[in-house]
């Protein structure tokens, strides 16, 4: 998903905007907020008295000139031709758009307020994910009701608190029994029964029906598909990006940044993804988010684009192992097509964790992408790409209506 948001202090909250709506992320304890300035700081729960963290914003870069050719073209790359980077694009003021999204992104002051949320219905839930997603609203000032999504997930077990855990058990139930197997239902105390609560406030009908559960379909895109259907709907439609816009130009998550190359053309910075809380290593969840802002999907990718590839999938190995002690053997390293999101960034999780979008229809490793474009520089111009969309998705009602996917109620 394309959400983002600040890492949780030690049982704290993180608030965040993009896109117009904000969101938050709870645990039990501190609180934590982030000022426009690019500042955070830490509120204990004892109020204003608990300590406070502070850092001043980092200033951007200088940018240099990148040394590609001027040409602009559809989806920012045709075979043969190199696509521009977007050097003007990121030294030029911002334009009023982008005003506008900045202001409507700007991080809230106060913690949501979870305790009056007015359940509405249970979007999806998952055993795999030990996860609820849950439409809920939160009555205004003048009674208006606003729609909230409600993200509720068992956080993973930390191995230095699972003793903790046995030993202080609130309750223990026998659920079954058989030979030398046997099940119970074990009730932990309060401070070890933490649920990590994400949410989007206020949520759109767009965000509601991204967490419904949906019927799925496989689309088969040629690259005249991705021309005359993709292309167009992508440019068509309003897909705000400005959370990413924020960490590139350390308005937002300065503080999280793992690691930078500030190359205009060859550079990114990988930050940890919100869906890894940082507590363990078994779920490892980081993005690399390129600084290019030419480059929307793997669609746009040429041999042009290899230092920057080469760079993430270098640097970000060297730098994860540097940090956390992961060797790049244990990295599964990829990009999503469809991406959540229309900036190019690339995907490092846990080789073992079962992560959101690692399947075979979606996931491209970094590694094949490289070889396919030293093996044909216009590669992802010319071949076919496979992957899923849900039945409600606006993208495959275009492919439904150029006859390129059958709808369910034709003969």
């Amino acid at each position: 998903m394309g959400q983002r948001g600040l890492r949780p202090w030690d049982g704290g909250l993180g608030t965040w905007g993009y896109g117009g709506y904000k969101a938050w992320t709870y645990n039990a304890g501190a609180i934590g907020c982030m000022g426009p300035g690019g500042w955070s700081c830490r509120v204990g729960p004892g109020g204003l008295s608990g300590a406070w963290s502070c850092g001043l914003r980092v200033a951007a870069p200088r940018r240099r000139r990148c040394k590609s050719g001027a040409l602009r073209s559809l989806g920012g790359a045709v075979p043969g031709r190199p696509p521009r980077c977007p050097r003007a694009a990121m030294a030029d003021g911002p334009a009023p758009k982008r005003r506008r999204e900045e202001a409507e992104a700007a991080p809230g002051d106060s913690p949501f307020p979870l305790g009056s949320v007015r359940l509405r219905r249970l979007l999806r839930d998952s055993a795999r994910e030990k996860a609820a997603f849950v439409h809920g609203q939160v009555a205004g000032p003048s009674g208006e009701e606003t729609d909230a999504v409600l993200i509720l997930e068992k956080t993973p077990f930390q191995e230095e608190k699972i003793e903790e855990l046995l030993r202080r058990h609130t309750k223990l139930e026998l659920q079954m029994r058989n030979d030398i197997y046997s099940t119970y239902r074990l009730y932990p105390p309060p401070e070890l029964s933490e649920i990590k609560a994400t949410v989007v406030y206020p949520a759109t009908e767009k965000h509601l029906q991204k967490y419904l559960r949906q019927e799925v379909h496989l689309v088969r895109e040629t690259w005249e598909d991705y021309r005359d259907i993709t292309l167009p709907f992508i440019q068509s439609q309003s897909f705000s990006i400005q959370w990413v816009y924020n960490i590139l130009e350390k308005k937002a998550e300065a503080d999280r940044i793992i690691h930078e190359n500030p190359d205009p053309c060859d550079g990114f910075v990988l930050v940890p993804d919100f869906k890894w809380n940082q507590n363990q290593l078994e779920d490892l969840y980081l993005i690399a988010l390129v600084h290019r802002r030419d480059v929307k999907s793997l669609r746009d990718l040429t041999a042009e684009h290899l230092p920057l590839l080469r760079n993430v999938l270098q640097e970000g190995r060297e730098a994860i192992a540097k940090r956390f002690g992961v060797p790049g053997s244990q990295l599964r390293i990829y990009l999503h097509y469809q991406p959540s999101y229309y900036h190019l960034h690339v995907h490092f999780t846990a080789l073992g964790y079962d992560a959101p979008g690692s399947s075979a229809e979606r996931a491209h490793l970094l590694e094949d992408v490289v070889d396919n474009l030293l093996l044909d520089a216009g590669y992802y111009q010319k071949r076919a790409l496979t992957f899923a969309l849900r039945a409600d998705e606006p993208l495959l009602k275009k492919f439904q209506e150029a006859g390129r996917v059958k709808r369910l109620d034709s003969p």
